[in-house]
């Protein structure tokens, strides 16, 4: 059973991994309800992120050991694969609208293409394989969760959080194959480099494609 100053301890050294993650969730969903212009909210949304991440650097910083990793880049890019070949070959459980963000012209925006391409490429990978793999997968092995080494494997917490991660997304199938993938290559390496790696290239790839094809469906 655990003390209050353990409960204590366990949640704050959840702080960094959790926070970033929260703030995204929060300010995605809670924008639109107050009506927030997109080309505002989504620099905003992206700034905010990454000085989150930045201010908590040090509780994580050695989880994240920059090393060029070509399973890792190849893993991202048949993740991508998958994730346009998928499109309509699976039941939807919440189809996103043709236009998520809004009137097409937000698209073409130079200032929201910007934003959404650095958000999506630089910043939402390591937030959410913070929260996903380096957290949820250790936190669901063992309460203490920075006593259990990163990469460590369990069914349960590669199941949950692989399930978790796809349902997260409109597009749950490819998701959920992309939650696998990302876990296998953490599994290998014990660095978490190697999933935020993939995860960028899998969304830099994404983007180009909406980008080029303009099926803004997929952002």
């Amino acid at each position: 059973m655990l003390t209050n100053s353990a409960a204590k301890s366990n949640f704050s050294s959840a702080i960094p991994y959790v926070t970033p993650f929260l703030l995204f969730a929060f300010l995605t969903y809670c924008g639109p309800i107050f009506k927030v212009p997109l080309l505002i909210l989504y620099p905003v949304k992206t700034v905010l992120v990454a000085a989150c991440l930045i201010r908590f650097r040090r509780a994580y910083q050695t989880e994240i050991l920059v090393r060029m990793d070509w399973i890792a880049a190849l893993a991202g890019i048949l993740v991508f694969a998958v994730w346009i070949s998928l499109d309509g070959q699976y039941p939807q459980l919440d189809k996103a609208a043709s236009l998520p963000f809004g009137h097409e012209s937000v698209y073409k925006n130079p200032v929201f293409l910007f934003f959404r391409m650095t958000g999506a490429v630089l910043v939402v990978p390591v937030m959410e394989e913070l929260f996903w793999r380096s957290f949820g997968q250790r936190f669901l092995t063992d309460f203490h969760f920075l006593k259990v080494p990163l990469g460590h494997f369990s069914w349960f917490s590669f199941i949950a959080v692989s399930l978790a991660f796809g349902f997260e997304h409109h597009e749950w199938l490819p998701g959920i194959i992309a939650g696998v993938a990302y876990a296998l290559v953490l599994y290998r390496t014990g660095n978490l480099f190697s999933p935020i790696l993939s995860h960028g290239i899998t969304n830099l790839l994404l983007g180009i494609y909406v980008m080029v094809t303009e099926k803004w469906v997929f952002w």
